[in-house]
């Protein structure tokens, strides 16, 4: 929950400028930094909620890998040195969602709760 709601705000610093950013960003919202801003904003809150959680993982896997690829990696190879660490962890705690889904407190886990009692009466 915490890493989605770091990813949110990733998502609304891109999308509405808060929480403010030492120089405002104005995107276009059909450009590729207004595609990441609503899938860190939408896909966060997703995941923050747990549903759809393994789907919705991969997918900003892939956007963190692309970041990653296309931003910090020209920079410098180490991701120390090219401020990526945060895209790296990121990535791979996505990646680790998608293969171990949702939590006991998501919707996804309520929605599979559900379908097992009912067709167990």
């Amino acid at each position: 929950m915490v890493t989605a709601a770091l990813f949110i705000v990733h998502g609304t610093q891109k999308l509405f400028n808060w929480p403010p950013a030492a120089q405002p960003m104005h995107i276009q919202l059909m450009s590729q930094l207004g595609i990441a801003g609503v899938l860190e904003t939408f896909g966060g809150l997703a995941l923050f909620l747990g549903v759809f959680t393994r789907p919705v993982a991969f997918l900003l896997a892939g956007e963190m890998a692309v970041a990653y690829f296309q931003v910090h990696l020209p920079r410098s190879f180490f991701p120390v040195n090219n401020l990526g660490d945060n895209v790296v962890l990121f990535c791979f705690i996505f990646l680790y969602l998608m293969v171990a889904g949702a939590g006991s407190w998501s919707i996804d886990h309520a929605i599979a709760s559900n379908r097992f009692d009912d067709s167990h009466r």
